[in-house]
Formats: structure tokens, sequence, C-alpha cells
């Protein structure tokens, strides 16, 4: 099933409400990514907004390893490069503009982080081909939908595609108003 939507994004002159001290009470970072994320890793943040997550995945890269920020909006990535600038962080983010059917990543990764962002995406089924693509064979697929978007019918649909495609579920983990499935590839 490839279904085609016709779907809105947020658009970046609206990023404040993806990036406020306000939501770090209910979304924090750390605590939604720290079990997950090693030093050394590849972390892709797909659909970065503004860089809430983006910020704090590179600060838990303490040594070595880098994210990749990648969004649709060149505004969300001209946000997170003044948001790491002068920071110290600027050698562990890479900033990559995708389109709405495309990542364009060819580098493997060993984290793939979808926050809120995937049921923004038209063909589902070519993103999902694409991040198999790019997921080291140990690695994962975290993603998060929000509740108020995506229901729970369409959440299981998106699941067992992704299951179809040799993905199996590793985990669900807990993140505030949101549907969320942790991945890898089967072995």
């Amino acid at each position: 099933m490839n279904e085609k939507r016709n779907v809105r994004v947020c658009p970046a002159e609206r990023a404040g409400i993806l990036d406020n001290s306000l939501r770090k009470i209910f979304q924090h970072p750390r605590k939604i990514l720290k079990p997950f994320i090693l030093d050394g890793m590849t972390v892709l943040d797909l659909g970065c907004g503004p860089g809430f997550f983006t910020f704090e995945i590179a600060k838990m890269l303490s040594n070595t390893g880098k994210v990749i920020a990648a969004d649709l909006q060149q505004g969300m990535l001209d946000k997170v490069f003044n948001k790491i600038k002068n920071t110290g962080l600027e050698h562990k983010v890479e900033l990559h503009k995708c389109d709405h059917n495309r990542i364009g990543i060819k580098e493997p990764v060993d984290i793939v982080f979808a926050f809120w962002m995937m049921h923004e995406v038209p063909d589902q089924d070519g993103y999902f081909d694409e991040l198999l693509s790019i997921i080291k064979p140990d690695g994962l697929l975290y993603i998060v939908e929000p509740k108020f978007h995506v229901s729970k019918r369409i959440f299981d649909l998106m699941i067992e595609k992704l299951k179809d495609l040799e993905f199996e579920i590793v985990d669900f983990p807990k993140v505030f108003f949101s549907r969320t499935v942790l991945m890898t590839i089967k072995k």
C-alpha cells in the first residue's frame, strides 16, 4: 500500500512552538534519548525542525560521533545553525536538506530519530525503503508520533509496513502524549 497524502509541515516561521523551555518539562530530550545514544554514534535527527533534539544529541556525543540534522525546510536548518553556532558543538552537527519523498543520505547511521514528523511524509513506503538502506545492521529506528495527529490504527499500520520491510520491534518507549516505537533490522 503506497499511501500518498497531501500534508502540511510546521513552517519555520512558527518554530518557536517547537523549541521552548516549557516543552522540556514534558519532552526532555535527554530522558527520551539517553538510553539509546552512545558516544561515537552517527545519529540522524530526521525532521529536526529548529534543533530541539539536535542540540541535546550533540551534547550527549561527548567525545566522538555526530548528529545529522535533516529537515525539509532551509529555514529550520538555519535555526539549527544559529542555535549551535559558537557553542563548541558545530563539529558534531551536520546539516542536511532533504525533500518531501527522499532523505538523500548515503552515510550509514546508528540510529534514526523521527519525532512528530513521519505523519508529514507523503510517501512513507519510499521513506521506509530508504531508512532500511541507511540504518546499520545493529542500528535503531525510533519513531515518535503525536496522538492528536496519528490514530492508533494509523500508527499500527505504519508499524506493520515497517515489519514487512524486515524491521522488528524492540520496545515502545514512553513519551508524553505520543505513540512510539523503537525498531531494529531483523537479523
